[in-house]
């Protein structure tokens, strides 16, 4: 037998990575850093390897009901974005290419919303609709504070400006009343008003009002609120106006569904007082987070301070966005699925996944213990909470627990202010979620509601209590 005096079979092959298994070498005993650098490199296959590990303890995406967010891609368009990850999407001078995909997407997104050319829209990418949101919201500040000090109206004054919103608001909007030091009013929910509530919208309007918010697809439920009626509103309300009052639709979810599903649907570019909009490209756009994109109807609309101008094709191209570097590939992303699935593509792709949340409606209606808050009417979700006069031994918290360990994440959780007191779950359907996934879950969802049924409670408060997670059960019965 040969003996190898200065380096030891395992030491080359962590070395070079090449002969030993993975979990035969030095790097797998030592484990994975946690809070300091490693004293040696790895070998390429065993660190991939051992984060694949780590990483495969978490849920399955495809199985996580509770996101909104993209969980799946043809691996076509993973190519490409994989393709595309080292290209900087500001630096639009070094990749002209690249900055024309993105003002094609901007374009054929305004003839998605009915934007009007001659009005000249602009829009940007963003990082996701959270972004796109601080960004409509600047919109909105710098053009009250322009049009208030024309109208004598004090700007820098003890009365901060105020932004106008649903209860139901997704939390960037917090961030941006907070981070631009905004009063949020929010108009109340209630069961009667799962949406913005036209009956006392326009009580909480007044001349330090820098927009109204409306939101196609409450987080919370899914519904739209009726934008229509509010332009309305605000039509009869800017005639006396000295300070005129305009909408910017955070259109996260529904500004990527309504135009395939219900075309006909006012609530874009179309009605007069809609400045500007916003939206998921990595929710309904279908493309993997993070992308995000918001227009402006006009060059009016937006604030000449919010831009700026970089070098671009031997001229200036404006910018807008808050983020700067970032990969090109999402923007890439996007543009291969417009491309890749068309109109009609996009409108087949929604309607299934309707169909797969209007299956798991009835189902769920049909198990005759819930009540349903949202049955997929305008996007792909559903909402229920228990039914009045149902007596159970376990709340909604406990189901969404015993549906984990089936892989299934159904989120339970309280509505907005006012509405706090009612638990509610949640799925939201997406494009991956296949009508044989769908009938696999409502035949798990009713196997654990049977178990809870039978189980044996031990300790906790029952029906609505305060600590359902805390809830235990003795399952020596079974």
């Amino acid at each position: 037998m040969t003996h190898m005096n200065e380096k030891t079979v395992k030491e080359m092959n962590v070395e070079t990575g090449a002969a030993s298994p993975i979990f035969g070498t030095v790097a797998a005993d030592e484990g994975m850093p946690v809070s300091r650098f490693g004293d040696k490199p790895v070998a390429p296959q065993v660190a991939a390897e051992m984060i694949r590990e780590y990483l495969s303890t978490e849920g399955n995406a495809h199985q996580n009901l509770c996101t909104f967010v993209q969980t799946y891609m043809e691996p076509e368009a993973v190519q490409l974005m994989s393709e595309t990850l080292e290209k900087n999407a500001i630096d639009k001078d070094e990749y002209p290419m690249t900055a024309d995909l993105e003002n094609r997407c901007v374009a054929m997104l305004g003839n998605l919303w009915h934007a009007d050319m001659a009005e000249q829209p602009m829009g940007t990418s963003t990082v996701g609709s959270s972004e796109a949101c601080m960004l409509g919201g600047l919109g909105m500040l710098f053009r009250w504070k322009e049009l208030a000090q024309k109208a004598g109206v004090e700007v820098y004054s003890s009365r901060r400006p105020n932004l106008v919103i649903s209860s139901g608001y997704q939390v960037c909007w917090e961030k941006f009343c907070r981070y631009w030091d905004i009063e949020m009013r929010c108009v109340p929910m209630d069961e009667d008003h799962l949406t913005l509530n036209l009956d006392t919208v326009m009580d909480y309007v007044d001349e330090h009002t820098i927009g109204v918010v409306a939101i196609l697809g409450i987080t919370y439920t899914g519904r739209y609120d009726d934008v229509a009626g509010l332009d309305a509103l605000l039509s009869e309300y800017n005639r006396k106006a000295a300070v005129p009052v305009r909408i910017h639709v955070d259109g996260a979810s529904g500004a990527m569904v309504a135009p395939f599903i219900e075309p006909d649907l006012a609530w874009d570019f179309r009605l007069e007082n809609v400045w500007s909009i916003s939206t998921s490209g990595h929710k309904y756009g279908l493309v993997y987070p993070g992308i995000g994109w918001i227009l402006w109807r006009s060059k009016e609309a937006l604030p000449e301070d919010l831009i700026f101008w970089v070098s671009y094709l031997g001229g200036e191209e404006a910018t807008m966005a808050i983020n700067f570097s970032r990969s090109a590939a999402q923007i890439v992303g996007q543009y291969y699925v417009f491309m890749r699935n068309g109109f009609e593509g996009f409108a087949e792709i929604h309607q299934r996944t309707m169909d797969v949340a209007h299956y798991l409606v009835d189902e769920i209606k049909g198990m005759g213990i819930f009540k349903m808050l949202e049955e997929a009417t305008e996007i792909p979700i559903l909402c229920w909470r228990l039914a009045d006069g149902v007596e159970k031994p376990w709340t909604l918290y406990d189901l969404d627990d015993r549906l984990r360990m089936h892989g299934w994440q159904i989120p339970a959780y309280p509505l907005p202010p006012n509405m706090e007191d009612v638990t509610c779950q949640r799925i939201v359907c997406r494009a991956d979620l296949s009508m044989a996934l769908a009938i696999k879950f409502v035949a798990d969802m009713k196997a654990e509601i049977a178990h809870l049924d039978a189980a044996r409670i031990v300790g906790g408060e029952g029906v609505g209590g305060a600590d359902s997670k805390a809830t235990h059960f003795d399952h020596s019965g079974r």
